[in-house]
């Protein structure tokens, strides 16, 4: 990665946990996973993986919601991994969320 580092976005869905569960299951390009920072772009539903331990009041002061979503973006082309992001959401029917990854894309 010539010393840079990868980027992690975290971002909320609205329908809570089973639009998430439908967004992350519709990734192809992506892998869920838990860990983050790796060559591979990784999705995680920390409320159900990584924070599931906690109680309500220890994920609010964590940052950790019930419809975050955390996408740790890898080394494959960028072009790919928004195409494979928007047609997650697009599967979902998340217009504004498409929207904003076409402003991204140039398209």
């Amino acid at each position: 990665m010539n010393g840079r580092a990868s980027s992690i976005f975290s971002f909320g869905i609205q329908g809570g946990i089973a639009a998430d569960t439908k967004i992350i299951d519709a990734l192809q390009l992506a892998v869920r996973l838990v860990n983050i920072g790796d060559a591979k772009t990784l999705a995680c539903h920390p409320a159900t993986t990584t924070h599931r331990q906690l109680n309500p009041e220890e994920m609010e002061r964590a940052g950790v919601s019930a419809d975050l979503v955390r996408l740790s973006v890898g080394l494959k082309h960028i072009d790919d991994i928004l195409a494979d992001i928007d047609q997650a959401l697009a599967s979902a029917t998340m217009p504004t969320l498409m929207t904003f990854c076409r402003k991204l894309r140039g398209t």
